[in-house]
């Protein structure tokens, strides 16, 4: 891994960051779904599954896909045989199963070989509600527990600084772009996918913090300004 003096971004322009981001916003409840059984895209582990249903849902061809596509989880048998088609269909596919009525309300999708995601977890215990931060590798990819609790849904930006403080994007990204020109469009691309059921702008605001990853390197010599 190359220190910040050997890396260089090779693009001037800044971002916005946050700005027009709605940081405070919090969801009235993550639980209206499970409670009143309405199925939700993200009751499927799966990164490919999803988003072949995501693009039925689009053509209105929910009708054509077979029902065990869109099962929450597939069996061992069923996983081993669509990574033998390619490995980014195991992406998603190696979470734990959600706890009792436990929800995913977030998850960042990478573009690794094998597609790796990450996911929080809520569930209402008592009059609080409990979050874990879930990898695909048993916690090897996580720093800490992953653990925290609160009265009310949390705001975007307490979702994101949690998720992100447990699953380091930063250090992810050091370990992923160690050349020496860094080109801004690489790295979000890096990002398959950062998405919620519950926070409309939670992909606006993962995206801002790799932006800010990009704009704390060295600025290339030969940038304008």
């Amino acid at each position: 891994m190359q220190t910040g003096n050997q890396r260089r971004i090779a693009l001037s322009s800044m971002s916005g960051h946050t700005r027009g981001i709605d940081l405070k916003y919090r969801p009235i409840s993550y639980f209206w779904a499970r409670d009143n059984h309405v199925p939700l895209i993200s009751d499927i582990k799966g990164a490919e599954r999803r988003k072949v249903y995501e693009r039925a849902l689009e053509d209105g061809n929910t009708d054509l896909i077979d029902a065990s596509l869109l099962q929450p989880a597939l069996s061992p048998e069923d996983r081993s045989a669509i990574a033998g088609i390619h490995p980014i269909f195991m992406g998603g596919e190696y979470l734990p199963d959600t706890d009792g009525r436990e929800m995913e309300i977030a998850r960042i999708t990478i573009a690794s070989t094998t597609q790796d995601v990450t996911c929080v977890y809520a569930k209402q215990v008592g009059k609080r509600i409990r979050y874990r931060v879930v990898d695909e590798y048993e916690g090897m990819t996580l720093d800490g527990k992953g653990i925290r609790t609160s009265l009310q849904p949390l705001t975007l930006k307490q979702l994101v600084d949690f998720f992100l403080k447990t699953w380091d994007l930063k250090v992810c990204l050091d370990a992923n772009f160690s050349e020496d020109v860094i080109q801004r469009n690489d790295v979000q691309g890096f990002i398959v996918d950062a998405s919620s059921s519950f926070y409309a702008e939670f992909e606006d605001l993962v995206r801002a913090r790799v932006d800010e990853w990009i704009d704390s390197l060295p600025r290339h010599e030969d940038d304008e300004d």
